[in-house]
């Protein structure tokens, strides 16, 4: 489970991405959403960026933690 409480459109984001990475058909667009969102919530949350990109991933790619 995330310590951060990720808004809806960051963590749709982050699924829409890594669905892409599994069919190999990431976009430099699609990602740089993802960063972009990581960065503005991290901003927004005084956290670090990459705590915040980490926790992200895991609450995707590992929801059942």
């Amino acid at each position: 489970m995330s310590t951060f409480d990720f808004p809806t459109p960051l963590l749709d984001l982050e699924r829409t991405a890594w669905a892409a990475i599994q069919a190999g058909t990431l976009t430099v667009e699609q990602a740089d959403a993802v960063q972009a969102g990581v960065a503005a919530f991290a901003a927004e949350t005084r956290a670090d960026r990459h705590k915040v990109e980490m926790a992200l991933k895991r609450a995707v790619r590992h929801p059942e933690d």
